[in-house]
C-alpha cells in the first residue's frame, strides 16, 4: 500500500490523493475533479482513476481541449491556455508522465543539457566568418591595425590588442624567420602589401606551431581591402571570403615555407631562389570573389610582394594561449 501511496503522490500530488482499498478489487484511486468556471454540465462529484488505467494510456497521444480559453498578450505576442505559456514545445507539470521524469531526473529546462552555454557569441570560431558585420576599434591599434580590426568580428581577436610579430623587410625572408617569429603565438592575421599597392591576406585562427600538419577552422577566410569592396556607410574595409568545402586543410603549416592558406588559396613558400613570389587560386578551399575571379590578386594568379606582416593577439604573462600545440587529426 505505501507503494501505491508514493507512486499516486509522484504522479498526482499530495492534494489530490484519497485510497479507497476495495475488498477483491483493484486498488481505486479517489482523486477530485479540478476546479474550472461554473457551467451547466459541471458536476461537484468526484472522479475515479483506476491505477492500471495510467499504464494503458501511457502511449496514447495527449488529449488537448479544445474549449481551453486562450488569451492573447498583445505585448508579447504569445498565447496563454490556462495561465501557461502555449505554442511549440509546451508541457504541463501536472502531467502524469511529467511528474515521473521529474522525479527522477528533475524538471525541465527551457535550455536542455545547458545548451545555453553555447552558440556563437561564446565560441565564435565554430562557425564560418561572418560577412555582414565589423568589429569596433580597440584601444592601442594603430593605423595599420585600425584597417585590419573591422574584419575581426566574431573571432577570437576582436576585442583583444594586437601585436606586430613579423615584417619580413625587418625579420627576413625565409622560413626559418617566419616560424622563429609567428610558431605558439594563437591564431593570426596576415597582411600582404603587393608591388602594385594591392593589401590582402588572411585570418589564421589555429596559428602556427611549425609540425608540418595542416590545421583545419571553419572560421578561417582571405580578405582584399580597399578599392570596390570597400564601403565607408557600413564600415567594411573590404571583402573577406570564407573557408568552403568544410574546415579541413584552412591552414598547411609547414616548417619549410611561410604562410600557406590551403594548399592553393594563398601560398608563399619563401624558396629562397624567389621569396617574394605570393600565388592564389580561389575555389577549391576558399570562395571566390563575388564576379568569379579566382584569385586573390585579380587578373594575376601570382605577384610579386614588396611586404609581408603577421599580427598577433597580445597576451597578458602567464596567461593561456589557444592553439599552441600539435592537432594530428584536427580537422575542425
Amino acid at each position: 500500500m505505501l507503494a501505491f501511496a508514493t507512486l499516486a503522490s509522484i504522479l498526482f500530488g499530495q492534494r489530490a490523493l484519497a485510497f479507497a482499498p476495495s475488498s477483491g478489487g483493484p486498488l481505486i484511486i479517489q482523486r477530485p475533479r479540478l476546479q474550472s468556471p461554473p457551467s451547466s454540465s459541471s458536476s461537484s462529484s468526484p472522479s475515479s482513476l483506476r491505477l492500471g488505467d495510467f499504464f494503458n494510456n501511457l502511449g496514447k497521444p495527449k488529449v488537448v481541449d479544445e474549449t481551453a480559453a486562450v488569451t492573447e498578450e498583445a505585448d508579447e505576442g504569445t498565447a496563454v491556455t490556462n495561465g501557461r505559456a502555449g505554442g511549440e514545445g509546451y508541457y504541463d507539470e501536472d502531467d502524469p508522465i511529467e511528474k515521473i521524469f521529474g522525479f527522477f531526473f528533475g524538471k525541465k529546462e527551457e535550455a536542455p543539457l545547458g545548451m545555453a552555454r553555447f552558440g556563437q557569441n561564446r565560441f565564435p570560431e565554430q562557425y564560418p566568418a561572418t560577412l555582414d558585420e565589423w568589429a569596433s576599434p580597440v584601444e592601442g591599434d594603430d593605423t595599420e591595425m585600425s584597417t585590419l580590426r573591422p574584419l575581426l568580428k566574431n573571432t577570437n581577436l576582436e576585442s583583444r590588442r594586437l601585436r606586430l610579430t613579423y615584417d619580413a623587410n625587418r625579420d627576413g625572408w625565409d622560413p626559418i624567420s617566419f616560424h622563429s617569429k609567428v610558431d605558439k603565438q594563437g591564431g593570426a592575421i596576415v597582411l600582404c602589401t603587393t608591388r602594385s599597392g594591392l593589401k590582402c591576406g588572411g585570418y589564421n585562427p589555429k596559428g602556427w606551431v611549425g609540425y608540418g600538419e595542416a590545421r583545419g577552422s571553419i572560421a578561417a577566410f582571405l580578405f582584399v581591402l580597399g578599392g570596390g569592396y570597400a564601403n565607408s556607410s557600413t564600415g567594411a574595409p573590404g571583402i573577406k571570403l570564407r573557408k568552403v568545402g568544410g574546415p579541413g586543410l584552412a591552414q598547411m603549416d609547414v616548417p619549410e615555407t611561410g604562410p600557406q592558406f590551403s594548399p592553393d588559396a594563398l601560398v608563399i613558400r619563401m624558396d629562397q631562389r624567389d621569396p617574394k613570389l605570393a600565388r592564389s587560386k580561389l575555389g577549391s578551399y576558399y570562395e571566390r570573389l563575388p564576379d568569379g575571379t579566382n584569385s586573390l590578386f585579380g587578373r594575376d594568379s601570382a605577384v610579386q610582394l614588396k611586404e609581408l606582416k603577421v599580427y598577433h593577439g597580445l597576451y597578458a604573462e602567464g596567461e593561456y594561449v589557444p592553439f599552441t600545440d600539435a592537432e594530428p587529426f584536427a580537422l575542425y
